[in-house]
C-alpha cells in the first residue's frame, strides 16, 4: 500500500531508527506504543543495535522485529569511525527490498541520521531536524533541551499517533525473574540497588558517597546490591570497599533481561543518570536519580510518588571553569559530585519506608 502524502492513510510496514543505548530505547517506548495504537495492523521494525535484538526477543513490546544496523558513522558509532562500505551498501539494498511505507528518525538531530533514513527507500519519512540536517517529508525541529519522551511523541504525532501513556513501561518476564533469582539474594529483606556508573564520567556521583547511602539503607533493613557493567567494576569495588555493612556486588553477572528482573524487585534504586536508572523506572522500581540540571530536563522522571530526582546546578567545569552551556570542555570531572549525601540518603530512606508501608 502506498500511503497518501498527508499520512492520513494507514501504514503497513514502519521502520524506526533508534540505534543507541538502554535509556535511549526506554525514552522512545511511549512513542512506539503510540504508533502501535495508531497503526495496529502495521509491522513495526526497529533499526537498532545487537542488544535490542537480544533484549526484545520474545518480549511483549510495541516492536515486532529488530534489524541490527551495521557500524555507520554518526548512527550507532562515533562520526569518523572506519566502516566497511560494502556492508553498508548491502544493508541499504536489503532495506530497500523491505519496501517500508514509513521510516521514522528518532536518532538525534538528523545530521547523520536523516541521510541514513533517506537511503532506506521508504515511501514516506518523518523525524527530527536541526538546521544543518537534510529535510525529511515531515519533521520536528530539534532543540537540545526538551524531555526525550515528549520529543519522540511529537515526532510520531506527525502521522496522527497520540500518546497511550507518558511514562515508559518495559515488560518483565518469567525468564528475567528466574535469572535474577539465581543470584540467591535474601528475599525476606527489601532490596536496595545502587548503580555508581554512567557512560559519561561527568555524571558520576562519588562511590564513597554511594557507600554512605548504602550503609544507611542496610541499617534500615535493606539488602544492598551494587550493579555495574564490566568497565564499571572499579566503581563497584570502590563502593563495596567503602561500605561498613555487608552488600552484594553484581558486576557483569546478569543479562539485560536479568537486570530488568532484579530491578523490578527493588524497593528502591539509587543511581546516576544512566541506562539502568531509566530501566529501573520502566520496570516499576522506585528511584533516586542523581542528575545534572541539563540532563534532568531531558531525562528526568515526570512523577514524584515513586521517583525522587536530585539535581546539581553546576554549569562551570570544576577543572577548567568553562561554562559548558556556552562552550565545549574536554575535561571529564564530575558535574554532580556536589549533590549532598544527606539529600540522597533521605530520599532513599523515604522510598524504602514507603515501599514497606505499601508492601
Amino acid at each position: 500500500m502506498q500511503p497518501r502524502r498527508d499520512g492520513a492513510q494507514g501504514f503497513d510496514k514502519i521502520a524506526v531508527l533508534r540505534a543507541n543505548g538502554i535509556g535511549d530505547y526506554v525514552f522512545a517506548v511511549p512513542a512506539l506504543e503510540a504508533l502501535r495504537a495508531r497503526f495496529p495492523q502495521a509491522e513495526i521494525v526497529l533499526l537498532g543495535k545487537s542488544w535490542h535484538a537480544a533484549f526484545l526477543q520474545d518480549r511483549f513490546e510495541p516492536v515486532d522485529r529488530v534489524v541490527v544496523v551495521p557500524p555507520c558513522p554518526g548512527v550507532g558509532e562515533e562520526p569518523g569511525t572506519p566502516v566497511d562500505q560494502d556492508v553498508l551498501e548491502r544493508f541499504f539494498a536489503e532495506m530497500a527490498r523491505e519496501r517500508f511505507d514509513l521510516a521514522i528518525q528518532l536518532h538525534g538531530g538528523g545530521r547523520y541520521s536523516n541521510p541514513f533514513v533517506q537511503r532506506l527507500g521508504a515511501a514516506f519519512t518523518i523525524g527530527l531536524r536541526t538546521p544543518d540536517a537534510a529535510p525529511l517529508d515531515r519533521w520536528v525541529p530539534y532543540f537540545h533541551f526538551q524531555p526525550e519522551v515528549m520529543r519522540y511523541l511529537e515526532v510520531v504525532a506527525l502521522v496522527g499517533a497520540v500518546p497511550v501513556r507518558l511514562e515508559p513501561r518495559i515488560e518483565v518476564g518469567a525468564a528475567d525473574l528466574a535469572e535474577a533469582a539465581q543470584l540467591a539474594i535474601d528475599p525476606e529483606r527489601p532490596l536496595a540497588v545502587l548503580h555508581p556508573g554512567a557512560t559519561d564520567r561527568r555524571r558520576h556521583w562519588p562511590s564513597r558517597k554511594f557507600a554512605v547511602v548504602g550503609d544507611a539503607l542496610a541499617a534500615a533493613g535493606a539488602r544492598v546490591v551494587v550493579i555495574g557493567t564490566e568497565p564499571e567494576r572499579p566503581l563497584v569495588a570502590a563502593l563495596l570497599a567503602g561500605m561498613k555493612a555487608e552488600a552484594d556486588g553484581v558486576c557483569g553477572r546478569l543479562s539485560l533481561g536479568g537486570l530488568a528482573g532484579l530491578l523490578s524487585r527493588a524497593a528502591v534504586v539509587v543511581a546516576n543518570d544512566s541506562g539502568p536508572l531509566h530501566l529501573a523506572a520502566a520496570v516499576g522500581a522506585p528511584t533516586v536519580g542523581i542528575f545534572w540540571c541539563g540532563n534532568l530536563i531531558n531525562g528526568g522522571p515526570f512523577t514524584r510518588t515513586r521517583h525522587r530526582p536530585l539535581v546539581s546546578w553546576r554549569l562551570h567545569c570544576p577543572r577548567c571553569g568553562v561554562n559548558t552551556l556556552e562552550a565545549a570542555c574536554e575535561d571529564h570531572d564530575s558535574f554532580v559530585a556536589d549533590v549532598p549525601v544527606a539529600e540522597v540518603t533521605a530520599a532513599a530512606l523515604d522510598l524504602l519506608a514507603l515501599s514497606g508501608a505499601q508492601g
